[in-house]
């Protein structure tokens, strides 16, 4: 599989800006991990196999925003509800009301703070700060993206953040995220990162388009 050549300053810049990150997070991080242990229990983080460059699996890490028998709830919740199983095929997401997501799980997800352990994926060199989104298998066979362009998609690391998250948000659907990634392919650079890292931190801080 082909890879697009990065440019020298990617990796130095996502170790640093990462690094960066956790520093400054570090006692939300605690406070976060602590919070969720205390509701109920269960795992603090969530963590998926997702393929990244080239197409090798990695391990994503996640806080876990979602009860533990997630997929039986929303098997059940979509079999009773024919207008979230329509949302679920069009966006991937429920947008309306997700019976899976905890009650911090909600918070964590409207400011993007369940993303935050992702920056150790970026010290690992499994992602970048800025790039495509980590797809999931599943997704791309349902959806019918074709080789060529999983293939696109896999050429860079996926990233914590990117052009369909900022320029979107989660009224994208499937499609348009696609295709939002593959624009970031073809104009990656320094300043684009620059752009999309600034216009995520406002993104957060509002919590607009977050579900």
């Amino acid at each position: 599989m082909n890879t697009v050549k990065i440019p020298w300053w990617k990796r130095s810049f996502d170790i640093t800006f990462s690094l960066l990150a956790l520093l400054i997070t570090f006692p939300l991080l605690l406070v976060i991990a602590l919070i969720i242990k205390l509701t109920d229990r269960g795992d603090i983080f969530f963590k998926q196999k997702r393929p990244g460059l080239r197409g090798q699996n990695f391990v994503l890490y996640k806080f876990r925003t979602m009860y533990p028998n997630n997929e039986k709830i929303l098997e059940d919740y979509l079999n009773k509800n024919l207008k979230a199983r329509e949302e679920w095929k069009l966006y991937r997401k429920l947008k309306s009301y997700d019976p899976r997501v905890t009650p911090i799980g909600r918070i964590l997800r409207k400011f993007s703070l369940d993303e935050l352990p992702q920056f150790f994926n970026v010290l690992k060199g499994d992602m970048s700060v800025v790039g495509p989104r980590p797809y999931i298998y599943e997704e791309l066979e349902e959806y019918k993206i074709p080789e060529s362009v999983r293939q696109k998609l896999f050429s860079v690391k996926p990233g914590i953040t990117g052009l369909w998250q900022v320029q979107a948000r989660n009224e994208a659907t499937f499609e348009d995220r696609v295709r939002l990634d593959l624009d970031y392919i073809d104009n990656l650079s320094f300043w684009l990162d620059l752009k999309i890292i600034f216009k995520t931190i406002w993104v957060m801080l509002t919590g607009k388009g977050a579900y």
